[in-house]
């Protein structure tokens, strides 16, 4: 199927008649299903997890819903005793359920009924340090909520999951108001030197320095090695690694330690009308990262983000050689505040490929679609499909190729000499965007490849965009313009309506 080729072409009322009452311009219905269908590649229905009709209440085991009993004990009865028992749902009814790490198991639907409101623990010690997973020699500190090796199983319900993220994260003074830093300094913690990073503990301060010690004195180390730096190794939300049949639904996950949502290695992975929430000044506080992951739907969900809102990651070459993350179809979502709305990258050396996000809105985000990585963490990302999207009051880029990103982790200083090594280089091609309309940027678009890998090979079709400045470019060539129009300050709309098979331009 040829994306820029479609036999009606979709009007700019339908469009939003489509987004409005969730059909095609031509009265056909959008559900999740159709997206996967009318995917601009060959994508099988991704299999959702099924569970027998037996329930298991946390209640019958113990648990208080008022909010100051630790229930983590009670969690963990249930689920061992569902999973025992063939696998079926585990019931959180309404209440303020306090908890630590809860651990789920194969064959197990966590339901958390509206009204119910999981709020992990404040208290670190109740978080163990635990193997990164089955076969890693690394440790981690357990995540609120995790998973190893699962086959069917779930999160569901229309309650809410609150992950204590405020005791575990820095906080740049940049990012926050006058208020709110006289807030946080006042609260306890402790500031960095340069009186920029507040820190909610001395510990996590001087976490990143004990561990790279740590490593060098020992090589057989054990979780009790790790301890004096838990507070710095902040886990993730919901941290799934190496399962199938993963079904998220209805459920809101709110201020998470680090990224609210990060499965790794999971095939078949439904997320269906989610809510992701996080401060924007959360850092690290990722909303919704895939990574090494195939046959992903992301459909009808809302993302409010410290950093990135919905993003691809895809690291470590796969065994045969193909992308590790791939078959991927994300429709009809809303990004609020985030780094970026739609995201790939930074880590992209395992390779990406058939990835189509389509009737998504991003609002405020500091950039709207978010392609970065650089030479040491690149790879081939190549046939990405981004159509009918809807900005506004974006903050820089609407669409934005960065290929010398750098991440910038609480305490890290710019300035650092340029990697001069150029293993592992990002190579983006073959990119198609149809019927992009944006509403206020700093720049429309912005393209940077590497001197040795241009970006290339990538098409726009059928955009808007109103922002103060128009195209640039570095090292990109084969870029393919049909019907784009660009509204910039005190200018007649510049109309892009070429294809130029060797193209190459800088602009400084």
């Amino acid at each position: 199927m040829n994306f820029f080729k479609t036999k009606f072409p979709l009007l700019f009322t339908g469009i939003f008649i489509s987004l409005l009452y969730g059909t095609s311009a031509f009265g056909q219905t959008k559900n999740s299903g159709w997206y996967i269908s009318h995917a601009p590649f060959k994508m099988s229905q991704v299999k959702e997890p099924l569970f027998p009709g037996k329930s298991f209440s946390i209640k019958d085991y113990g648990a208080v819903g008022d909010g100051h009993t630790l229930n983590t004990e009670a969690f963990a009865k249930a689920i061992n005793a569902c999973a025992n028992a063939g696998g079926g749902k585990v019931m959180v009814p309404p209440g303020l359920w306090l908890t630590g790490p809860i651990q789920l198991k194969s064959n197990v639907n966590l339901v958390v009924e509206r009204g119910a409101l999981i709020q992990m623990t404040k208290d670190h010690s109740q978080y163990p340090i635990i193997k990164a997973s089955g076969k890693s020699s690394n440790y981690v500190v357990a995540s609120p909520i995790y998973g190893y090796g699962l086959e069917n199983v779930a999160i569901t319900g229309e309650g809410i999951i609150d992950g204590a993220g405020e005791i575990w994260r820095p906080v740049k003074k940049e990012k926050v108001t006058t208020s709110q830093w006289k807030d946080f300094t006042s609260s306890g913690g402790v500031l960095s030197d340069n009186g920029k990073i507040w820190w909610p503990t001395k510990e996590a301060m001087e976490g990143a320095q004990y561990v790279k010690d740590l490593k060098k004195k020992k090589e057989d180390l054990t979780a009790h090695d790790y301890l004096p730096a838990r507070d710095y190794l902040r886990p993730y939300m919901v941290y799934l690694i190496n399962c199938k049949n993963v079904l998220l639904l209805d459920v809101t996950i709110r201020n998470s330690p680090k990224f609210v949502f990060y499965p790794n290695s999971c095939t078949n992975l439904t997320m269906n009308h989610v809510n992701i929430f996080n401060t924007y000044w959360a850092q690290n506080g990722d909303g919704i990262d895939i990574s090494r992951c195939k046959n992903v739907l992301i459909y009808d969900c809302n993302v409010s983000a410290g950093d990135d809102g919905i993003c691809m990651k895809s690291s470590g070459k796969s065994d045969d050689g193909t992308p590790n993350l791939e078959n991927v179809v994300i429709a009809r979502c809303v990004v609020y505040h985030a780094h970026g709305g739609f995201v790939i990258g930074s880590n992209t050396d395992g390779g990406m490929q058939n990835i189509f996000v389509s009737d998504c809105n991003f609002i405020g985000t500091d950039i709207g679609v978010r392609v970065k990585s650089n030479a040491g963490r690149g790879g081939l990302v190549k046939n990405i499909y981004v159509k009918n999207i809807f900005m506004k009051d974006i903050i820089h880029e609407a669409i934005s190729f960065n290929t010398y990103y750098e991440d910038m982790p609480a305490g890290k200083v710019k300035g650092n000499a340029p990697m001069k090594i150029r293993d592992k280089t990002p190579h983006f091609t073959d990119f198609y965007f149809d019927s992009i309309y944006c509403k206020g940027a700093e720049n429309a678009i912005s393209i940077t490849g590497l001197p040795e890998m241009p970006v290339d090979s990538i098409y726009f079709k059928n955009m808007m965009i109103t922002a103060d400045k128009g195209l640039e470019t570095t090292d990109a060539k084969a870029l393919f313009y049909e019907n784009v129009r660009l509204f910039l300050p005190d200018q007649r709309p510049v109309i892009l309506n070429s294809v130029k098979k060797n193209y190459l331009r800088r602009v400084d």
